[in-house]
């Protein structure tokens, strides 16, 4: 075990593991919404996980630190909170905020972002971006909405790399780019019914079971 200075605090933590798990794993909340403690290579996607570190000239992504023994870090800077901020105002001007009626209500992971940042989920700095991508609907047991998706990419882990079923993927590009499914198995041969890791494992509810009440 080594031992970090986390703010005000010091920690343990096996070597290896990423600074964003060291950090969660005493307590110390860092938002995040990309980052699983099973994949190798974080994708760092959704900007949020902010921290400084002594001897680095900027803020760095924690998720895609390993810790070292003596490491200083401060997760509550003005420079952290604004670069997390406008990351997370960003990612709501293209998600539809629907709490009343979502699934993910009250276990939302935007909710308890917004709530840690003192950042409304309406927005009123950033407007609204409008969107002209389709609702699927055609897969037999999942259903999927792109407006309420932040393409952390979990489903897509989950699925490829953990259980080996290639069903989910990104598509398109930019503004335009949304979860895809099927992949390589034929429509008539998925076993999505007997799994539904993909739906337990969104922060957000827009992957859903279909017929789901």
């Amino acid at each position: 075990m080594i031992k970090l200075h986390i703010d005000d605090k010091v920690i343990e933590a096996e070597e290896g593991v990423s600074l964003l798990e060291a950090c969660l794993e005493n307590d110390i909340y860092i938002p995040n919404l990309c980052y699983l403690k099973e994949m190798e290579t974080p994708p760092t996607s959704c900007r949020l996980c902010f921290v400084e570190i002594k001897g680095e000239n900027k803020p760095v992504n924690s998720c895609a630190i390993k810790v070292v023994d003596g490491m200083v870090v401060k997760t509550d800077t003005p420079q952290v909170r604004r670069l997390q901020k406008t990351a997370f105002e960003l990612l709501l001007s293209v998600h539809k905020i629907e709490c009343k009626v979502c699934p993910a209500n009250k276990k939302c992971e935007l909710q308890k972002i917004a709530k840690f940042l003192h950042v409304p989920l309406k927005q009123k700095r950033i407007e609204y971006l409008e969107r002209e991508i389709k609702i699927a609907e055609e897969h037999p047991f999942l259903k999927y909405d792109p407006y309420k998706c932040v393409l952390c990419g979990k489903c897509v882990y989950i699925c490829t790399e953990k259980y080996q079923h290639p069903l989910l993927s990104f598509a398109k590009r930019g503004l335009d780019m949304i979860i895809s499914f099927y992949g390589e198995i034929a429509p008539d041969k998925i076993p999505c019914d007997n799994c539904y890791a993909c739906v337990d494992i969104c922060p957000v509810a827009a992957l859903t079971k279909k017929n789901d009440t």
